[in-house]
């Protein structure tokens, strides 16, 4: 998926590019920023998004904050209490910090 974060033409000028393990930025001058983003089962799993939108975005839209709370909160208990019994535990403790890291933003943010 290549998203595109800024609208400013493109001039014919070097491009500088810059890889790390989870996405890929190509930067034009400063002026435009492309991202190839890799499916990342933990911080961005492809079926989670459909038409540019994010699951997550879209559950917390539907909610108040108390209720996107306690569903973040069920999700980490759920990876928390599951991670030995479906052979990536790694995976699924990492997708309880992804929803722990989400859940204290939110609070701080309320």
């Amino acid at each position: 998926m290549l998203e595109k974060e800024s609208t400013q033409s493109l001039g014919i000028s070097p491009i500088d590019v810059t890889l790390n393990f989870d996405e890929m930025s190509l930067q034009h001058n400063t002026d435009v920023t492309f991202k190839i983003v890799t499916d990342d089962p933990v911080n961005n799993p492809a079926h989670y998004n459909h038409k540019g939108v994010e699951a997550i975005a879209a559950i917390e839209a539907s909610m108040t904050d108390e209720e996107f709370q306690g569903y973040l909160k069920g999700n980490c208990m759920k990876y928390l209490w599951r991670y030995k019994y479906k052979g990536k535990p790694v995976e699924d403790l990492k997708k309880a910090q992804w929803y722990l890291e989400k859940l204290i933003a939110s609070v701080e943010n309320v």
